[in-house]
């Protein structure tokens, strides 16, 4: 039986599927393509690159697909990649793989190339053993194990970028609105057709939606963290501030060391700030200062699902300088410049 094989569903993934399959072709015993009905070379990029490549009519149904890449693999252990995805760290984490039959949950760091948008990370779980397979139309899950465990594998993904999120216009939204029509209480739904909303940027469809996510998703769901720090941004953006603070005031016991909670918590008092400047220098602005030095007090947590690089870092030291800026506080300014600075060259360094 072989050990390790990559497992794949692509479709017109000619510009990026090599790149996906050489940062998975040293750690792999073998690599499975299933192409789900490409008009590029899709197919003939992952053959050349060493891929065994299949075919499969596409139905609408992303764990139909997923299902049928799996099928064809006797592995042990199976790797899962999109082809807008690849290997970007810890790939030594594939050499220990868990050894009670969990899942094994892989860090996606998301890209963007869009300006003020954010590029967050999540953990999602990856690695499945021989026999799990995948549930859901859309946003699919693996189920047949018990429980998960998160290793080194750190994977890159670009699918956020314009022209990516332009070439799949409509397709996840469509195959989400199909879903919740035969599982309306399905929280996770509602919470992935918020970002969806949110990344398209449709601020009132994104808060609703969230609104829905929050009411359904229960406390302890695994992307808690991440729902709330989006749901925070959207009702602000969407001008719902008074559903923004209740949120705020309810959730802040949960995240004491969350940075991106401050980061977002922030922001939404500025927002107030500006809304109502007679309440900006008693109600709004210490808060704001005290939630963005809180971010710099608990440093980056690149473990928690949703984060995002620089909020515990130079992202949070910048806001400060601009802030201190605008108060006309300068030499404090100056520090904060010269703080997010540093702290963005010791990042990328």
């Amino acid at each position: 039986m072989t050990r390790l094989a990559l497992v794949m569903i692509a479709r017109d993934e000619a510009h990026a599927i090599a790149r996906a399959l050489a940062s998975a072709r040293p750690h792999v015993d073998r690599m499975i393509v299933l192409d789900t009905g490409s008009l590029d070379e899709t197919a003939a990029i992952a053959a050349a690159a060493g891929a065994e490549v299949h075919s499969f009519t596409w139905i609408d149904d992303f764990s139909a697909a997923r299902n049928a890449a799996l099928a064809q693999s006797d592995a042990a252990w199976n790797l899962v990649l999109d082809a807008d995805e690849w290997i970007a760290g810890g790939a030594e984490a594939l050499k220990d793989l868990p050894v009670d039959g969990s899942l094994g949950l892989v860090r996606l760091d998301n890209q963007t190339d869009t300006p003020g948008r954010e590029a967050a990370s999540a953990w999602l779980p990856r690695l499945l053993p021989r026999g799990v397979r995948y549930e859901g139309r859309v946003h699919e899950q693996p189920v047949g194990a018990a429980r998960s465990v998160r290793t080194g594998l750190i994977l890159g993904h670009d699918g956020y970028t314009a022209a990516n999120l332009e070439r799949k216009a409509g397709r996840n939204e469509a195959l989400l609105m199909a879903e919740l029509q035969a599982a309306p209480e399905d929280g996770y739904l509602w919470y992935q057709l918020a970002r969806e909303h949110q990344v398209r940027d449709r601020p009132p469809q994104a808060a609703l939606c969230f609104a829905e996510a929050l009411r359904l998703a229960p406390l302890d769901t695994p992307w808690r963290h991440s729902l709330v720090v989006r749901a925070l941004t959207a009702f602000k953006t969407a001008g719902q501030l008074d559903q923004a603070l209740e949120l705020a005031g309810a959730e802040i016991p949960r995240w004491p060391n969350s940075p991106d909670f401050y980061f977002a918590l922030g922001d939404l008092y500025l927002e107030c700030a500006n809304q109502a400047p007679e309440r900006a220098a008693s109600d709004f602005l210490p808060i704001v200062e005290s939630a963005w030095q809180r971010c710099l007090e608990i440093g980056e947590q690149p473990d928690l699902d949703g984060s995002v690089p620089g909020r515990g870092g130079h992202m949070a030291a910048h806001n400060l300088a601009v802030f201190y800026e605008t108060l006309g506080q300068t030499e404090r300014a100056a520090q904060h410049y010269a703080l997010a600075e540093t702290l963005k060259a010791g990042r990328t360094g």
